[in-house]
């Protein structure tokens, strides 16, 4: 193999894996692929978008190595991981005579690796699967872990399965793909990645703000290099999320709130409400006398240059009552006994979880933030 990669493992004893990083893979896919197929087939499941934008590189470069290629695709956004969709990947897939050994990709952002992954885990108890992530927020988070889910009407990825991919192949070039929104929505997770756990991230993160919005190469290989090793490193010492693991949920007990409150649309991106969410931990934080005010002006000021949406007020759309999103928060998958576990921080690259928490300050921070 000719071309450059980066690998960064994922240490699970017999169930560890590897994530290549690198510029041009989806070319070279075979290379990394046929090692992992016990016989020449696969089934491929995208969306419509990759579908018309990727897939033919793909499906080339296995063809060319003589491996039959399927292919499932969905419709774009959150509203995908269903139960109708999920019964239909499996159907298809057992219609397509998928053996209990033979891998299935998922190929797409992380709609499409959450609701593949789940598929695989639940057809004939268990297929082997390989993520491609093809957007920001699926390299450098979603693809990463084994976490696998679909939506309920209860909440967002309540129903689902640890289970872990067999491969990950992040194509940086696809990146050059996105809109200027995604890839923002993807930079929300990479962002929460130095704010729970490396100062020194940040402060890198916040020397190249210009190298990041033009997406230069070098830069893209650091942060999704990165940001793998910082998830690999919570997911080998705490796989189902029992301690450390779920300081990964920075911001997630108030950004899935606002994706439920909202529909799952295009009101709010997944990225996007993590990054609304983080930036309201660290104002909890600071009211409860945790965190610096100093730090939580730097979060703001550093998500203001780098262009991101930053603030309730700034969505269009109905948005909840503040009620409403205490109501959807009891729900969060952190919950334990009724009583909610969120992720706070001591400052810039610190979290913690704790259950001590003032729901009256929890409602002061979200009435001082809804419109």
């Amino acid at each position: 193999m000719k071309y450059e990669f980066k690998r960064v493992g994922v240490n699970l004893g017999s169930r560890s894996y590897n994530i290549n990083i690198g510029h041009g893979l989806l070319d070279n896919a075979s290379d990394f692929i046929k090692p992992l197929l016990p016989r020449a087939k696969t089934v491929i499941v995208t969306d419509r978008f990759v579908y018309d934008n990727h897939y033919q590189r793909l499906k080339e470069n296995l063809e060319h190595q003589n491996i039959h290629c399927d292919s499932i695709v969905l419709d774009q956004g959150e509203r995908t991981k269903s139960w109708k969709h999920l019964e239909y990947i499996v159907e298809q897939l057992l219609a397509m005579k998928i053996e209990r050994n033979d891998p299935i990709i998922g190929f797409g952002g992380g709609v499409i690796g959450d609701i593949t992954g789940f598929a695989a885990a639940v057809t004939r108890r268990g297929i082997p699967f390989i993520q491609i992530p093809t957007t920001l927020l699926a390299q450098v988070d979603s693809s990463v872990g084994g976490k696998t889910s679909i939506n309920s009407s209860q909440g967002k990825n309540l129903v689902g399965a640890i289970y872990q991919p067999s491969l990950v192949l992040s194509d940086l070039s696809v990146l050059d793909t996105l809109s200027k929104r995604d890839f923002m929505a993807g930079y929300g997770e990479v962002l929460k990645y130095s704010l729970l756990g490396d100062g020194d991230f940040y402060q890198w993160l916040d020397d190249h703000t210009d190298q990041i919005k033009k997406l230069d190469q070098e830069t893209m290989g650091t942060i999704v290099k990165r940001s793998c090793e910082i998830k690999a490193y919570f997911v080998s010492n705490d796989e189902r999320e029992h301690g450390i693991r779920a300081k990964l949920n920075l911001g997630h007990t108030f950004g899935h709130a606002l994706e439920t409150a909202t529909g799952y649309t295009d009101t709010i991106l997944h990225g996007e409400a993590i990054a609304i969410g983080c930036k309201l931990a660290f104002e909890l934080s600071c009211m409860a006398g945790h965190c610096p005010r100093e730090d939580v002006t730097r979060v703001t000021s550093h998500m203001n240059e780098m262009g991101m949406l930053d603030a309730l007020k700034n969505l269009e759309g109905n948005l909840p009552s503040t009620d409403d999103m205490i109501e959807i928060m009891k729900q969060d998958k952190k919950a334990r006994g009724g009583v909610l576990n969120f992720i706070l921080v001591n400052g810039i690259g610190n979290s913690f979880v704790t259950n001590q928490v003032d729901m009256g300050m929890v409602r002061e921070v979200l009435e001082e933030n809804l419109p």
